[in-house]
């Protein structure tokens, strides 16, 4: 079976039994993605096997979300109010952040295990046990097993993750471009109307929720920066943290990442090209971060340094509740101190990486993010 939308579609028909996608605008994305795929992607083996088990995966999640909610409508009365979302260019602290952040006993992070399958919804009493993290670290050894990958991002089943899974059942995320080379897609996601994706991921938050509280949910995606202003249009009272670091260093570090998970998928990678399209995606992104907050105004915003967060992670957490106003109990600092302590920075070794691997010159990356490193005063690093 190829990767070929019709096909794809029929073999999550069979498997699941059900008929019902959902919202079929679904089918915009997913027609872009399977093109650039087939054009530009230069998939091998392995690749065109891993996308397949991928988009399959998520149609066949479509199906039984979609079947949830006509079986049990009153899941739609769930609500999901206020989350903290955590954005901001990638490689800023971003994932260590979350794990903090998710470290709450009071707040509802989205795991990586019900992400990747949010049905049969989970529920409290077995949230801890369900047999679906045993299989989703099995899914994830082969990139666990990569040394490479796991100084750049260590990651379980249980480690809080991105909306990756969540807006992949949409089919639009920048995240598939981890993957693989797909600029025209990048290109349809940037112009894309985000609002009906963002519909989707609030339908599976009320489902995870719906028999597993709490309900004070803390979220985390870096290429939704591009999108705040329909992030926003579904989750109108969410408070956004948005974390800083020289684009500089974030630049080698995500092309660095993006390369490691694609020589396995493909057997062409251009890394100036990669360069390129990261210089002009993640510039792209502030700006467009920037818009978004001069017109929604700093209210709903609050800022975190990744040198302070390195420095200092309680302290800065700290800070962080006080301005957008959460209490920081005894037991949410005591669990975040345990995991700082038995997750320090480069904890499996420092992994190199240079700007000029990537065809990249620091002059050229410093006046891409000129406007973004003035508006928050940045520490240029060396």
């Amino acid at each position: 079976m190829g990767l070929e939308a019709h096909a794809l579609l029929a073999a999550a028909r069979s498997t699941t039994g059900l008929d019902d996608f959902g919202d079929p605008s679904f089918r915009d994305g997913l027609d872009v993605l399977l093109a650039a795929l087939a054009g530009e992607s230069a998939l091998n083996d392995i690749g065109r096997l891993a996308h397949e088990a991928l988009l399959g995966g998520y149609l066949q999640q479509r199906l039984r979300v979609a079947d949830w909610y006509r079986r049990h409508p009153e899941i739609a009365q769930q609500r999901i109010g206020g989350p903290l979302f955590v954005t901001g260019l990638p490689r800023t602290g971003t994932t260590a952040l979350s794990h903090l952040l998710a470290a709450d006993p009071d707040t509802r992070s989205l795991a990586m295990w019900e992400s990747q399958e949010p049905t049969p919804p989970p529920e409290r009493a077995t949230y801890a046990t369900d047999r679906r993290i045993a299989e989703a670290d099995a899914r994830n050894a082969f990139f666990r097993g990569d040394p490479d990958f796991l100084r750049m991002y260590d990651g379980t089943a249980t480690s809080p993750t991105e909306n990756i899974d969540l807006l992949g059942q949409h089919f639009a995320t920048q995240h598939f471009e981890g993957m693989a080379h797909v600029p025209s897609y990048i290109r349809w996601w940037l112009g894309h109307d985000m609002v009906p994706a963002y519909r989707h991921h609030e339908r599976v938050l009320k489902l995870l929720e719906w028999r597993c509280p709490p309900t004070r949910w803390f979220l985390k995606s870096p290429p939704d920066l591009c999108h705040l202003d329909a992030f926003c249009a579904v989750y109108p009272d969410a408070r956004i943290v948005w974390t800083h670091r020289d684009p500089a260093k974030v630049l080698a570090s995500v092309c660095k990442l993006i390369f490691i998970v694609r020589r396995t998928q493909t057997d062409r990678v251009d890394l100036h090209e990669l360069g390129r399209e990261q210089l002009a995606l993640w510039s792209e992104a502030v700006r467009r971060g920037l818009a978004f907050r001069k017109a929604a105004g700093e209210a709903r915003f609050a800022d975190v340094l990744m040198g302070n967060l390195v420095a200092d992670p309680i302290a800065t957490v700290a800070a962080l509740y006080d301005r957008v106003g959460l209490p920081l109990t005894a037991a949410a600092e005591s669990a975040m101190q345990a995991w700082s302590d038995d997750h320090p920075q480069h904890k499996h070794g420092a992994m190199p990486y240079t700007l000029e691997e990537f065809g990249l010159s620091l002059d050229e990356v410093r006046d891409a993010f000129r406007d973004y490193t003035r508006h928050f005063d940045l520490r240029l690093e060396d």
